[in-house]
C-alpha cells in the first residue's frame, strides 16, 4: 500500500500548523524572559509531543498497512500495560496476563492483517472474554476474583479490541476508494484529536459551566460545544480525503467527536477512582499512551462499523 498523494498534502498541512504553534510557543517563552508560565510551558510540551506523534504516524504511513498495524499494536501493548498497572492483580493472574499480552494482542492484530473480519470482530469479545477468567480460576485463588478478572477483561477490550479498529479501517473494501484507505485512519485521528485540542482551547477562552466537575473539572459546556462544532466543521472540510460527501463527513465527524468526549469522561472517572492524574509519563506534556488514546478508543469502533455498514457493499 503506497501513501496516497492526499496524505502527503495532509502531513504538509499538519507540519505547517505545528511549525506555527512552535513559533508561537517559543515567542511567548522568549517574551517572558526564558521563564515561561506553566500554561506556556504546557503548550510547548504539547506541541513537542505532537511533533513526535505526527512523525511516528507519518513513518507508519510510509510503510503502509504493515506499518500502521505495528504502530497500533505497540500502542495497544503500552496502553494495556498502563491500564493494568493501576489495577489490583495477584500472582494467580499471571497466566491470564500472559495470555492477554502475548496471545490477545498478536492474534487480534494478525487477524486484522489478514483481514478476517468474521474472526477479529469476535475473537476478544467472545473467546478472550470467556477464556481469561478460566486461566485465573484454574489457579484456585478466589480473593477479589471478580474485580481482578473484570479489570483484565475490560483492559483487553478497550486497549486492544477498540484500538485495533483504527488499523482495521484499512480492511474495508469501499468502492472507488482503493489505495486511499490510509486516509480514513488520518481522518479519524485528526478529527477526534482535533476535537480534544479545540475543546481545550474553547474551554480556556470561554469556559464557565462545567460538564462533570466531579469527573473532569476542566471540561466545560462552552469547550465541549465549541470544540465539537469546530471539529465537525473540520471533518466536513476534510471530506475530500474520504469516501464521504461533505454532509456525510460532518455527520461522521460529529458522531466520532461525541463518542470521543464520552470516552474521555469514562477514562477520567477511572483515573479518579485510581487516584491518579495521568495514566503514565510516556509522552512529556501528554501523560501516558492512554491519555492520548482515551477519546479515540471510544470513537474508533463506532466510526469503523458505521463506515462498514453504509459504504461497504
Amino acid at each position: 500500500m503506497i501513501m496516497p498523494y492526499e496524505a502527503e498534502e495532509l502531513f504538509a498541512g499538519l507540519g505547517a500548523v505545528l511549525l506555527l504553534a512552535t513559533l508561537i510557543g517559543q515567542t511567548l517563552k522568549w517574551r517572558s524572559g526564558g521563564e515561561a508560565s506553566p500554561a506556556v510551558e504546557n503548550l510547548n510540551q504539547r506541541v513537542f509531543a505532537w511533533w513526535v506523534m505526527v512523525a511516528l504516524i507519518g513513518v507508519a504511513f510510509l510503510f503502509g498497512k504493515g506499518g500502521v498495524i505495528l504502530l497500533f499494536a505497540f500502542a495497544s501493548f503500552a496502553a494495556l500495560r498502563e491500564f493494568l498497572s493501576l489495577t489490583y492483580t495477584r500472582r494467580s493472574d499471571h497466566w491470564a496476563l500472559l495470555a492477554a499480552f502475548f496471545v490477545g494482542i498478536p492474534v487480534q492484530y494478525y487477524l486484522v492483517w489478514i483481514e478476517w473480519y468474521g474472526l477479529y470482530s469476535i475473537f476478544l469479545p467472545v473467546y478472550g472474554f470467556l477464556m481469561l477468567p478460566v486461566f485465573s480460576a484454574l489457579r484456585g485463588d478466589t480473593t477479589r476474583f471478580l474485580a481482578r478478572i473484570a479489570a483484565i477483561q475490560w483492559g483487553l477490550m478497550i486497549c486492544v479490541f477498540c484500538v485495533s479498529h483504527i488499523p482495521a479501517l484499512l480492511t474495508l473494501d469501499i468502492p472507488g476508494f482503493a489505495g486511499r484507505k490510509l486516509l480514513l485512519v488520518a481522518f479519524l485521528v485528526i478529527v477526534v484529536q482535533g476535537s480534544d485540542v479545540l475543546q481545550y482551547v474553547f474551554g480556556k477562552l470561554f469556559g464557565r459551566h462545567k460538564v462533570a466537575p466531579s469527573l473532569s473539572p476542566s471540561k466545560t459546556w462552552e469547550g465541549l460545544l465549541g470544540g465539537v462544532a469546530s471539529a465537525t466543521a473540520l471533518g466536513a472540510g476534510l471530506w475530500w480525503i474520504t469516501p464521504f460527501s461533505p454532509i456525510e463527513a460532518a455527520g461522521f465527524a460529529l458522531v466520532a467527536c461525541a463518542m470521543g468526549f464520552l470516552g474521555g469522561l469514562v477514562f477520567s472517572a477511572i483515573k479518579r477512582d485510581r487516584g491518579v492524574k495521568d495514566w503514565g509519563r510516556m509522552i512529556e506534556g501528554h501523560g501516558g499512551m492512554l491519555d492520548r488514546l482515551d477519546s479515540v478508543i471510544f470513537a474508533a469502533p463506532i466510526f469503523f462499523h458505521l463506515t462498514r455498514f453504509w459504504f461497504v457493499p
